[in-house]
C-alpha cells in the first residue's frame, strides 16, 4: 500500500467522503479512504434520520438547494431502497389561514420533486388528522396538510457506502489518522498516516488529497497551511428519542415554525420517536468536542418545550430514553445566526493543491461527492471514467424491502444473517429485551462491517445506543463478549472495551446532564 500512488485519497469516513470514495473508485480511479475514528462517527450518525429536499429552505427562498435535494432524494430512494422510505408527514393547523398557506407551499414543493416524488400532498380534516395522530392536540385543530419525504438510517447506509466503495475497489480504514501531509515543491503528493489501534505510523503518496473531514475540515486547511482562514461555523443539533406512546401510528410531525425560527420534526425511527432539532452556534475547544459533542440542558428543555405544545401525552426529561447531539459543517457566510447559513456545499482548492468540499447535508451527499471528484480530474488531469453514481445501487439494494420486517436493513445481506442464525440458534438471541438487535448481527459486523468496537457495534452497526442509552449499557458487557470471542481479544480487552464504551454512553442520558 506505501509503495504504489494513489489516484486520490481521501480523508473522512462521513457521508461526504464515502460517497467520494464510491463515485472515485466506480470512476475507475485508485482510491483510499482514511478516517480518523469509525465511519459516520461524528455529524453522519446524528442526523434527523431524512432524506429531504427541506421545506425551511423553501421558505427561505433556496429554491436551487431545494430542487436539488430533491432531486437527490429521488435518487437515494431508488439506489438505496432498503434503506430510505417513504415517510408521511403531518402539519397541523391551529389558525385559519395556516391550511392554505402551508398547502399551497407544499403543492410547490410536490411540483418541484417532478417524476422523482413521492406522493402528493393532501388536506386533512380534523377528524382524519386525529386518526393518524391521536396524541395530537385537539384542542383548536382546525385539520392538518399531508406531505412526504423520504426517511432512512443514517449510519446503516454510511456502513452500506463503504461496503460499496470497496466493492468498487477502494481501500476504505477506518480507525487511521492523518498526523501530516507530505510535500514537494510546496505540493501535496500524500499523507502521513497513524494506525489508531495499533499505532504504527506510515505514509502513502497520492496524485489527489480530499479533505471531506466535514466540522474537521479547518483543521486539515491549517495543518496544510497555519495561517489559513477558517471556513467552517459548526451549529449544534440536538435530538431527542422516546417511547413511541407519545407518538403512535406511522405519520411523523411536522412544526413549521418553533420559537428560534427553525422547523420541528417528530417522527417514528425504529418503533422509537426521534424529535429535533435545535440550531446551536458552538465553537468546540477541542477534537474531543468536535468528535463527541455533548447535549446542553437548555437545548433539551428546548425541544421538550416546543413539543410539548402540540402533544396531549407531554414528554418530560424521565420519559427520554437518549439525547444525541451532532454538529453542522455550515460554510460560514455574513448571517449571525446558524440557522440562516445555506446548506449550500463548497468545493475549494488551496495554492498547495488540497481540494476540499464541506457543507451539505446527507440528502445530497452523492452530488457532493461527484462535484468534488469532477474537480479532482479536471484540475489534476486524472485519467476517469465518467460518472455513474446516480444509476449505481448501494451495497445491499433489495427492491421488495419491507421495513416492518426484523433485519430489514440489511437488504441482499439479510439471507446470510439468517444462515447464520439456523446454523446457531443462540445468534437469534436479543441482546437486550429493550433492544431490537440480535447476537447474530453483532458478529455480521465484525466479519463483514470494520467493526471494531464496543461503540462501533452499539451506536453505528445497531442503533441501540440512540433508542436506548441505558439499555445499551447493560448490553455492553455481553457484546464485548462476543466481540472478543471472534476477534481473539482478552479479558482486559473486553474490560477496556466496556469501560470506554460506558462513558460515552452517559452522555446520551438526559438525567445526567445539567440544566440552566
Amino acid at each position: 500500500m506505501a509503495d504504489q500512488i494513489w489516484d486520490i485519497c481521501i480523508i473522512g469516513g462521513g457521508a461526504t467522503g464515502l460517497g467520494s470514495a464510491v463515485d472515485a473508485a466506480s470512476r475507475g480511479l485508485k482510491t483510499i479512504l482514511v478516517e480518523q475514528h469509525d465511519f459516520a462517527k461524528g455529524t453522519s450518525s446524528r442526523s434527523t434520520k431524512l432524506v429531504h429536499g427541506g421545506v425551511r429552505y423553501l421558505q427561505q427562498g433556496n429554491i436551487k438547494l431545494v430542487m436539488e435535494a430533491l432531486h437527490e432524494r429521488g435518487i437515494l430512494k431508488k439506489n438505496a431502497p432498503h434503506l430510505v422510505k417513504n415517510q408521511s408527514f403531518l402539519v397541523p393547523n391551529y389558525k385559519w389561514w395556516e391550511g392554505p398557506f402551508y398547502g399551497i407551499g407544499l403543492k410547490v414543493y410536490d411540483w418541484m420533486s417532478g417524476r422523482l416524488g413521492l406522493g402528493p400532498s393532501e388536506m386533512l380534516s380534523r377528524e382524519d388528522t386525529l386518526a393518524q395522530a391521536p396524541t395530537l392536540e385537539a384542542e383548536g385543530l382546525r385539520g392538518s396538510v399531508l406531505y412526504r419525504d423520504g426517511q432512512f438510517d443514517d449510519a446503516r447506509l454510511a456502513v452500506s457506502l463503504a461496503q460499496t466503495a470497496t466493492d468498487q475497489g477502494a481501500l476504505v480504514l477506518n480507525y487511521t489518522r492523518v498526523t501530516g501531509l507530505l510535500k514537494e515543491e510546496e505540493k501535496i503528493c500524500g499523507v502521513r498516516l497513524k494506525d489508531m489501534l495499533s499505532e504504527g505510523d506510515y505514509q502513502i503518496r497520492a496524485k489527489v488529497v480530499l479533505n471531506a473531514t466535514g466540522v474537521f475540515s479547518d483543521r486539515l486547511l491549517q495543518m496544510d497551511d497555519p495561517g489559513a482562514e477558517s471556513i467552517i461555523a459548526p451549529s449544534q443539533g440536538v435530538h431527542i428519542v422516546l417511547d413511541p406512546s407519545f407518538l403512535p401510528g406511522q405519520s411523523a410531525i411536522m412544526v413549521p415554525h418553533t420559537d428560534d425560527g427553525r422547523v420541528l420534526f417528530a417522527v417514528p425511527w425504529h418503533h422509537r420517536i426521534i424529535i429535533g432539532t435545535t440550531d446551536t452556534p458552538l465553537q468546540p475547544v477541542d477534537d474531543a468536542s468536535l468528535l463527541e459533542p455533548v447535549p446542553m440542558g437548555e437545548e433539551i428543555d428546548f425541544i421538550l418545550g416546543q413539543i410539548g405544545k402540540y402533544l396531549t401525552k407531554v414528554p418530560e426529561r424521565k420519559d427520554i430514553l437518549s439525547v444525541f447531539a451532532g454538529l453542522r459543517p455550515l460554510v460560514k457566510g455574513s448571517s449571525k445566526k446558524t440557522a440562516e447559513l445555506s446548506r449550500d456545499h463548497l468545493v475549494a482548492l488551496s495554492a498547495s493543491g488540497l481540494l476540499t468540499v464541506t457543507g451539505g447535508k446527507w440528502t445530497t451527499y452523492r452530488r457532493m461527492a461527484e462535484d468534488a471528484i469532477n474537480t479532482a480530474v479536471h484540475r489534476f488531469g486524472l485519467q476517469a471514467g465518467p460518472c455513474v453514481t446516480a444509476e449505481l445501487s448501494i451495497h445491499g439494494a433489495r427492491e421488495d424491502t419491507d421495513f416492518d420486517t426484523p433485519l430489514y436493513y440489511y437488504g441482499s445481506d439479510k439471507p446470510a444473517l439468517e444462515a447464520m442464525i439456523r446454523e446457531e440458534a443462540e445468534l437469534g438471541e436479543l441482546l437486550h429485551p429493550s433492544l431490537p438487535y440480535l447476537k447474530a448481527e453483532i458478529l455480521w459486523a465484525v466479519r463483514r462491517e470494520m467493526c471494531m468496537t464496543v461503540e462501533d457495534a452499539l451506536a453505528r452497526r445497531t442503533r441501540a445506543l440512540l433508542l436506548d442509552a441505558r439499555a445499551s449499557m447493560e448490553a455492553a458487557p455481553a457484546v464485548a463478549s462476543l466481540m472478543a470471542r471472534e476477534m481473539n481479544q482478552d479479558k482486559s480487552w473486553e474490560t477496556g472495551q466496556v469501560e470506554t464504551y460506558l462513558r460515552t454512553a452517559r452522555h446520551y442520558l438526559p438525567t445526567l446532564l445539567s440544566t440552566p
